[in-house]
């Protein structure tokens, strides 16, 4: 049993929380249960795949919550903008959120983008226990201030089995997502909780089909692309760890190395100054029952990730991780998404249960 001792530990048990970062923070509570934050960079507008903590307590299929009778899902996608408070829900169709992507378009940067992971529920609701969500890859275009969306595709395909999160392109037809699990109900996906059991990281062109790019990827969750398009960066939720994946010119991804950290991660995201960050999962075990029960908190963390340029990248260290910051729950409880704006010194934290959105200045 010696090897269970690593894995308890790398779930949180015995962990102490620390204050870090806490000064000055503030929320919004009109932004809640917002699986995914991603940031537009020249406006500093926030883009959130947001539901409400009431409604995932029925339904996450991510961690096998799937209470199909429960009260109908409120997701919606909406914006923020931090400069003057604006919140903008936008009307589309009947979505049930997860993961998220806002891209600027190749011919057009005014012109955005949005790829959203869609955990629909089945036709027959009676029968969600056994086949999971059905889920789906929603491609939607907008512009930088507008209040609404069009919808462009729906992506159903047997390569997209337990979406988690999702990285676009700028042609908005194509993206590269993780699976999370590898199956959507089986008893097997307890067994990712030892590492037992991997996901995948998928490739879609919305022409040419689906495609695994990578299987047997452990506790696939967060994905992240690096600005030259070619690195992927997906983070491991159960065991701790970022991937380091490479494109290849037929899309397949090519694990490099394994960037390690003392806890898992859920979402990704690289900042202006090309530094990436990430959300800490402090507890595992807390942040299952947060999801279940959204009223108890869940401790939460960000983390930085840098190329090491110092002594220690001659003996293999290649990045340096960094705890940004910590909390007991109090400020920023069972944290999903971390948002790093360079530019105005700002770290931005959410949750898929959380009951509001964090700011604080860095």
């Amino acid at each position: 049993m010696l090897w269970l001792q690593p894995l308890l530990v790398q779930h949180g048990l015995g962990r102490v929380i620390e204050s870090l970062s806490l000064l000055e923070c503030s929320t919004v509570p009109a932004l809640a249960a917002c699986e995914k934050v991603v940031l537009h960079p020249p406006t500093g507008v926030l883009y959130l795949a947001c539901s409400s903590p009431e409604s995932r307590a029925h339904w996450v299929p991510a961690v096998g919550q799937l209470n199909a009778s429960g009260p109908d899902e409120q997701d919606y996608l909406a914006s923020y903008d931090p400069a003057t408070g604006a919140i903008t829900r936008f009307a589309s169709m009947s979505l049930s959120v997860h993961g998220l992507d806002v891209v600027p378009s190749a011919s057009n940067p005014s012109e955005l983008y949005v790829y959203a992971v869609n955990h629909r529920k089945p036709a027959n609701r009676q029968s969600a226990a056994v086949t999971g969500a059905d889920s789906t890859i929603e491609i939607f275009k907008t512009t930088v201030g507008s209040t609404s969306l069009d919808h462009l595709h729906t992506l159903r395909d047997p390569v997209i089995l337990t979406p988690n999160d999702i990285v676009g392109s700028a042609d908005g037809r194509s993206f590269f997502f993780t699976n999370d699990h590898s199956t959507k109900t089986s008893v097997r996906r307890i067994l990712s909780l030892l590492g037992l059991e991997s996901g995948s990281v998928g490739y879609c062109d919305v022409k040419a089909g689906c495609k695994f790019a990578i299987e047997n990827v452990v506790g696939a969750n967060g994905i992240a692309r690096a600005p030259n398009n070619d690195t992927i960066f997906v983070s491991n939720s159960i065991l701790g760890g970022i991937y380091v994946l490479e494109r290849q010119n037929d899309n397949a991804l090519l694990k490099t190395h394994t960037i390690p950290t003392d806890r898992g991660l859920d979402n990704l995201m690289l900042d202006t100054d090309g530094v990436l960050w990430g959300a800490g999962i402090p507890s595992t075990l807390a942040i299952i029952k947060h999801i279940a029960n959204p009223s108890l908190l869940s401790p939460a963390s960000a983390h930085s990730v840098v190329r090491n340029t110092g002594a220690g990248s001659f003996y293999g260290e290649k990045f340096r991780v960094t705890k940004v910051f910590e909390d007991d729950g109090t400020f920023a409880s069972g944290t999903t998404s971390v948002v790093h704006d360079a530019q105005r010194r700002r770290l931005f934290l959410h949750g898929i249960a959380s009951p509001h959105l964090t700011i604080c200045p860095l």
